[in-house]
């Protein structure tokens, strides 16, 4: 059967959506490593991740129950709920590429002031203190405070590495985005194509 019947579209949406389910479950599990190693303490940062990995889970699952029982409804739905997931991910990936070092800058210091715990993971992890200037008065949990050097601020650190992961975000994102007008437009054929195998005169 040609890549346009109705068993490769099937295989094609049920395929895409495995893939969803795994980068679910993967989602979960680094969530999950990382606050079981201690390399994560902050609840929030950990939270986001695991409900954005069951949220992409739900979604496969409705779309390869939808898939494989050709339900109308749920491929709607799925439709529906993956165009909208679309264009806020492409738009979020694109300014995650769009973003100038002033810009990226002024991103951090705003997460910086206002996640502590994450703030306290990043002085440990980097072994530097405060964001731009260290206040002595403040505690830090790096280890370079222990010593006779003093501290290191952790802007410039965090700032080699936040062009990179930006764009690596930005990219990956971008990358998934386009699987997901993919599953549009293979869920929108596959609502109008009829099953070989039911009755030839009943449009499922």
């Amino acid at each position: 059967m040609v890549c346009g019947g109705f068993a490769c579209s099937k295989n094609c949406l049920c395929a895409l959506n495995l893939l969803y389910t795994l980068v679910s479950l993967l989602l979960i599990g680094i969530a999950a490593w990382g606050i079981g190693f201690g390399l994560i303490s902050s609840l929030r940062v950990v939270g986001v991740v695991i409900a954005v990995g069951i949220f992409l889970f739900l979604i496969a699952l409705v779309g390869l129950i939808g898939a494989v029982k050709h339900h109308q409804v749920l491929l709607f739905f799925y439709m529906i709920i993956l165009l909208l997931v679309f264009i806020v991910q492409f738009s979020v990936s694109c300014a995650c590429l769009a973003l100038n070092q002033e810009q990226q800058g002024q991103l951090l210091e705003v997460g910086w002031n206002n996640t502590a715990s994450a703030r306290n993971d990043i002085q440990r992890n980097l072994n530097c203190c405060g964001f731009r200037s260290f206040n002595p008065n403040d505690t830090c949990p790096a280890s370079c405070v222990k010593s006779d050097h003093p501290c290191s601020p952790c802007a410039p650190i965090i700032g080699e590495y936040a062009g990179e992961v930006l764009r690596f975000v930005g990219g990956i994102g971008l990358f998934f985005s386009f699987t997901e007008i993919l599953g549009v437009w293979l869920t929108y054929r596959y609502r109008n194509q009829k099953d070989p195998r039911a009755n030839p005169s009943a449009f499922l």
